[in-house]
C-alpha cells in the first residue's frame, strides 16, 4: 500500500509465488482461511498449523458456511455478502461466531477479499479466543468486586446493627490512623458529640490524661496489659472521667481497637443513681426528646422523637433547626424558648410537627432552660396529643356563667345576633390564651394568631384586656 492508500503492489514489488507454496504462506498468513463462493459455499479450508484447538475443519468443504454458524453470525454474514453483491469493494472487516459439531463455538474475526471474476471470496480469519478469554476474566473479576462490595456492605449493616442494638457504648478505632473508623450512638453521647461528627475524627483528639504516652499507644498498652485492659482517661468536650475496656485484634492485616467506654465510678457517684437513671429514661421514653442550643440547632434527640417524626436515624437531624420540624417554623421555636428562657420552663404548648413524610401530627411540648454557664440549653419533651383537644384545661374568660349567660339569649334575640355575641366570646377567650402562652409577649401572639401588632392592640382594647395585661 502507497502513502495514497492504493491497494496494488508497487510496479515490481510483488514476487511470483510458486503455486505450492500459495497455501502454505496463506494459512500462515491468518489463523484460519476459507474460500467460499459468492452464494457461500465452502470451496478450501486453511488452518494454521501452529494454532491448536480448531480441530479438523476439513468436513466443512463442500458445505454450506452459515451451516457452521450462530443463528446471530449467518445474518451478519448475509448483510457482507450483499454489500458484496452491490459491487462494494469496502467491505469492513466481520467477526463471526462458529459451531463445531460437539457445541463448541469459537469467535473469529475476518478480512474479507474478492479472488477473481467468478465470485469467489476468500476469508481471513483471526482467532478471537485469547481475547474472549480475556475479556470474561475481566467480566469475571468484575463480578467478583462487586460480590466482594456487596459481602462488605452486608458486614458493616450488620456491625451498624449491631453496635446501635448493644447496650455498651463501642468505638472501633484504626491503631495505624488513631482515627474512629465507626460508634454508636451511646459511645457519641459519652464523648460530647455525634456519630456522624465523630466517625472519621482522631480518637486521640477525642481525650486527655493519656501523659506522654499518647491516647492510641496508651490504649495498646493497656489492651495487652493483663486483667482486661481496662484504662481511665478523660473526654476533652465533657471533661467527664470514662472507664475505656481495650480489646486488640487484626482484621485484613490491618491492627485495631474496640473500645467499650463507661462513666467512671467516681463521676456516677457524684451524680449519683439519678444521673444514669435519666439517661436510661431518655433513651427508652416513649415521648419524644430533644436538646437543642439556645438558637434551637439539634444536639441530640431520642427514639421517641424519631418515631413522631418518621424519622429513620439521628443523622436525619444532623445540622438541623427544631423549626424544621415544627408547623408553625420559627414562629413556635422562638414562643417556646423565649418562655423556657424566660421563666424557666413552659409547660404543654399544642402545635403540629411535621413527619418525613410532608404529614402533620399534633403534639403537646413542655420546655425546660438548662442554665449551663458555657453551654446553655433547651431540653423538649413531646407527646402525641391524640386526644381531642377539649382534653385541654381551658384558658381565659370562657366559664360557665358565660356558656349560661349566652344559652339564656337563646329566644331573646335573632340568630346572627346570637352568632356575633358568640363569635366575639370565642375572639376574646383566643386572645387571652395568646397573651397567656406567651407570658404576655404580644409580638409573638399577634404571630400565634395569624394578626398584624395594631391588629392585636386593637382587639385587646376592645375586650378591656389592654390595661390588664399591662398590670
Amino acid at each position: 500500500m502507497t502513502s495514497r492508500g492504493a491497494r496494488d503492489w508497487p510496479q515490481g514489488a510483488m514476487p511470483l509465488v510458486a503455486p505450492e507454496l500459495l497455501s502454505s504462506i496463506v494459512a500462515r498468513a491468518a489463523d484460519i482461511s476459507i474460500v467460499i463462493s459468492d452464494m457461500g459455499q465452502v470451496q478450501s479450508v486453511l488452518v494454521n498449523p501452529d494454532l491448536q484447538g480448531f480441530g479438523d475443519l476439513d468436513d466443512w468443504q463442500g458445505r454450506d458456511i452459515r451451516e457452521t454458524l450462530t443463528s446471530e453470525s449467518v445474518r451478519k454474514l448475509d448483510a457482507r455478502l450483499a454489500e458484496f453483491a452491490g459491487r462494494n469493494e469496502t467491505v469492513r472487516p466481520i467477526e463471526l461466531n462458529h459451531r463445531l459439531g460437539d457445541g463448541r463455538e469459537f469467535p473469529i474475526r475476518y478480512g474479507v477479499q474478492r479472488l477473481g471474476p467468478d465470485g469467489s471470496i476468500i476469508l481471513l480469519g483471526r482467532d478471537l479466543r485469547p481475547i474472549a478469554e480475556m475479556q470474561q476474566q475481566l467480566v469475571e473479576a468484575q463480578l467478583a468486586l462487586e460480590r466482594d462490595y456487596e459481602a462488605n456492605r452486608e458486614v458493616a449493616t450488620r456491625l451498624r446493627v449491631l453496635l446501635d442494638i448493644t447496650r455498651d457504648a463501642a468505638i472501633y478505632v484504626s491503631m495505624a490512623s488513631g482515627r474512629i473508623v465507626e460508634l454508636n450512638a451511646r459511645a457519641a453521647r459519652l464523648l460530647g458529640g455525634s456519630v456522624e461528627g465523630l466517625r472519621g475524627m482522631s480518637f486521640g483528639g477525642e481525650l486527655t490524661g493519656a501523659g506522654d504516652a499518647g491516647v492510641i499507644d496508651h490504649l495498646a498498652q493497656a489492651g495487652r496489659a493483663e486483667g482486661g485492659g481496662a484504662t481511665q482517661l478523660v473526654a476533652r468536650r465533657t471533661g467527664g472521667t470514662l472507664d475505656i475496656r481495650v480489646t486488640l485484634f487484626r482484621a485484613s492485616g490491618e491492627r485495631m481497637l474496640i473500645c467499650r467506654l463507661d462513666r467512671a465510678e467516681q463521676d456516677m457517684q457524684t451524680d449519683g443513681p439519678m444521673g444514669d437513671r435519666l439517661s436510661r429514661l431518655h433513651d427508652a421514653c416513649p415521648d419524644g426528646i430533644v436538646f437543642t442550643d439556645r438558637a434551637g440547632q439539634i444536639l441530640s434527640v431520642n427514639d421517641g422523637f424519631l418515631d413522631l417524626a418518621d424519622l429513620e436515624g439521628p443523622e436525619d437531624v444532623k445540622g438541623r433547626s427544631l423549626s424544621d420540624f415544627l408547623a408553625r417554623g420559627e414562629v413556635d421555636l422562638r414562643l417556646m424558648s423565649d418562655t423556657a428562657v424566660r421563666n424557666g420552663q413552659m409547660r404543654l404548648y399544642s402545635t403540629r410537627i411535621v413527619t418525613a413524610g410532608g404529614g402533620e401530627r399534633a403534639v403537646g411540648i413542655s420546655v425546660t432552660y438548662l442554665a449551663d454557664g458555657q453551654h446553655p440549653a433547651l431540653g423538649y419533651v413531646l407527646r402525641d396529643a391524640r386526644l381531642p383537644d377539649g382534653t385541654r384545661p381551658a384558658q381565659g374568660g370562657v366559664d360557665d356563667d358565660t356558656m349560661e349567660s349566652i344559652r339564656a339569649l337563646v329566644g331573646t334575640a335573632s340568630l346572627k345576633e346570637l352568632v356575633g355575641e358568640t363569635s366575639d366570646v370565642i375572639e376574646k377567650m383566643c386572645i387571652e390564651t395568646a397573651v397567656e402562652l406567651t407570658s404576655n409577649n404580644r409580638v409573638a401572639a399577634a404571630e400565634m394568631l395569624g394578626l398584624s401588632r395594631q391588629s392585636l392592640y386593637v382587639k385587646l382594647r376592645k375586650y378591656g384586656l389592654l390595661a390588664r395585661n399591662d398590670d
